[in-house]
């Protein structure tokens, strides 16, 4: 489907790229950085080699295109008051809104298709093919972690109101999903799409990255394609959530 579609019809879906100036510089960089990278803000920033005055009006003119939308950061500032005095190693660091696409369609285009224009214009696309076969897990797992997301929303219907969710990420470390109940609990999740059961040693990982981030979980929720160990599955309570694929059902 992506050679029939990017490689033999390749002039009908740059069409689609709209407006057209996306597909030039400055707006380019910006969107391959976000297509390319965790999406953070200053991140994006520093990979288009742009200034953050300059940066910043064009993420503005690509947020009101409905091009990119911006999800912001639920971290909680380092200093709890202005005379605060953090370690050297945190001083520099600045909390960062992330950047995400509208369209899983511009996504794509700027993380696998721009970098071969010149080739997939005249027909050749060898090299494209090569290179999305190999990172094509890049594209997939973020959408399954929002898949994840929203089913874990459905989830919950049945039994108290999410007040806030998404993915989560602060100066140490990042979580696939993080959600907050009406009444306060909080939920936290990682989401795995491989190709092997989950076990109980990836439990055991999310557990300490939020004890390092000074996270109080009340329920841990695990997502996998590939099901779980039977370990694990033997530990499923009201406090340890597992979903497969199957699961993603209620969203159709």
């Amino acid at each position: 489907m992506v050679e029939s579609n990017f490689v033999n019809h390749f002039h009908t879906f740059q069409a689609l790229v709209s407006p057209s100036y996306l597909l030039e510089s400055p707006y380019r960089e910006i969107l391959s950085a976000v297509a390319r990278g965790d999406g953070k803000l200053y991140a994006v920033l520093r990979k288009a080699k742009l200034s953050e005055t300059m940066g910043e009006q064009i993420i503005q003119d690509l947020v009101s295109l409905k091009v990119l939308r911006v999800e912001s950061s639920r971290e909680a500032p380092l200093r709890s008051h202005a005379k605060h005095k953090l370690p050297k190693e945190l001083r520099a660091y600045r909390i960062q809104d992330k950047l995400r696409f509208v369209q899983p369609f511009m996504r794509f285009w700027f993380g696998f298709v721009t970098y071969y224009r010149k080739d997939l214009i005249l027909g050749k696309g060898e090299k494209f093919l090569e290179n999305f076969t190999k990172h094509y897990e890049r594209l997939r797992s973020l959408v399954y972690e929002q898949l994840c997301n929203d089913m874990l929303l459905e989830y919950y219907k049945k039994k108290e109101s999410v007040i806030s969710s998404g993915s989560y990420w602060n100066v140490y470390s990042e979580f696939d999903i993080l959600a907050v109940t009406k009444s306060k609990k909080l939920i936290l999740g990682e989401c795995k799409y491989k190709d092997r059961t989950v076990c109980k040693n990836e439990l055991t990982k999310l557990k300490q990255k939020a004890a390092e981030s000074g996270i109080k979980v009340d329920v841990y929720v695990l997502c996998s394609k590939s099901g779980f160990s039977k370990e694990l599955l033997s530990m499923k309570s009201e406090t340890l959530l597992l979903f497969d694929l199957n699961d993603l059902k209620v969203l159709l």
